[in-house]
């Protein structure tokens, strides 16, 4: 098996000033990334700004024998994410890969979440990803080459109680990534998503410290890396990851139930029917549904 290298590769990573984001800069920069160490260095909540979490990731790349050059700018902004990305030109040329991991919470039950925490949950998450990736999106197709990781949650993918508006904007990241990886594919542009569970200061709230240190972000590493690499093989996929287990996380569907003259009756007498997946398919654009959906009429 060949050795993943990042030889003359430029890589951003967003939110890399602590947690996951900096056990990702720092193996990128182990296998000879040049790295964005990009991070606004707030609190977990978004407040604040502060440049030293960024700079001692790059001091701590650059006394292993790596190269990386540290970002302070927000990926909440249009603005910002241009800057990022241009930091990553001006400095190194170019953009190979990017990891959008930045990421804030504003926990709150439903009933109780005011409109600017919803708001700024979008605007760092959803909004952020699209912000850094769209002119990172352009250089890559360019150079006919690129790859983006995207970060989703098990909370957007499965629900948590507290977290609408961060599971709100982790399934929006879902949906974007399946489009960036459409639209990218003719240009060697690969674009996936992890669901990552691991025990930072965005989770320690969260996870009991004995249960945490089974879940820590070196143990994400490895999938990030692989998807960012030139040896990443999928594209417009979504893995689950935590605790040493890697696995596909899938969006699928079925044959289901047909009836064009259904009524709702019809509907409450068959709900076991539409609702028992068999024989599960895995569409990839709404092209791919529309078949399944003519060979399910057809077959009926």
């Amino acid at each position: 098996m060949n050795q993943i290298n990042f030889e003359n590769r430029t890589v951003i990573v967003t939110g890399a000033g602590n947690g996951l984001g900096k056990a990702y800069a720092l193996e990128l920069g182990s296998r000879g990334a040049k790295v964005i160490v990009n991070d606004l260095g707030g609190s977990v909540d978004g407040s604040g700004a502060a440049s030293s979490p960024a700079d001692e990731v790059v001091a701590e790349i650059s006394k292993n024998g790596g190269e990386a050059i540290a970002n302070y700018d927000s990926v909440a902004t249009k603005e910002g994410g241009e800057a990022i990305v241009q930091c990553a030109v001006d400095n190194f040329g170019t953009v190979d890969a990017v990891i959008n991991n930045a990421g804030i919470l504003r926990d709150k039950s439903f009933a109780n979440m005011s409109e600017d925490e919803l708001s700024l949950i979008l605007d760092v998450h959803l909004k952020g990803t699209f912000f850094v990736s769209q002119p990172a999106f352009k250089v890559m197709k360019d150079n006919n080459y690129g790859r983006i990781v995207n970060v989703a949650s098990p909370s957007g993918l499965f629900g948590n109680f507290g977290q609408a508006n961060y599971g709100a904007a982790k399934m929006g990241i879902v949906g974007l990534t399946n489009v960036l990886s459409i639209e990218g594919a003719k240009y060697n542009i690969k674009v996936n998503v992890i669901a990552p569970t691991a025990y930072t200061r965005m989770t320690e709230a969260l996870l009991p410290e004995d249960v945490g240190k089974l879940f820590s972000a070196q143990l994400v590493t490895p999938m990030v890396v692989y998807l960012a690499s030139e040896s990443c093989v999928p594209t417009h996929e979504i893995f689950g990851v935590a605790a040493g287990r890697f696995a596909r996380i899938g969006i699928i569907t079925h044959k289901g139930y047909v009836n064009t003259s259904a009524t709702a009756e019809d509907i409450a007498g068959n709900i076991e029917e539409i609702r028992t997946i068999k024989d599960g398919k895995y569409p990839l654009s709404n092209e791919d549904e529309l078949m399944i959906i003519q060979e399910a009429i057809q077959g009926s």
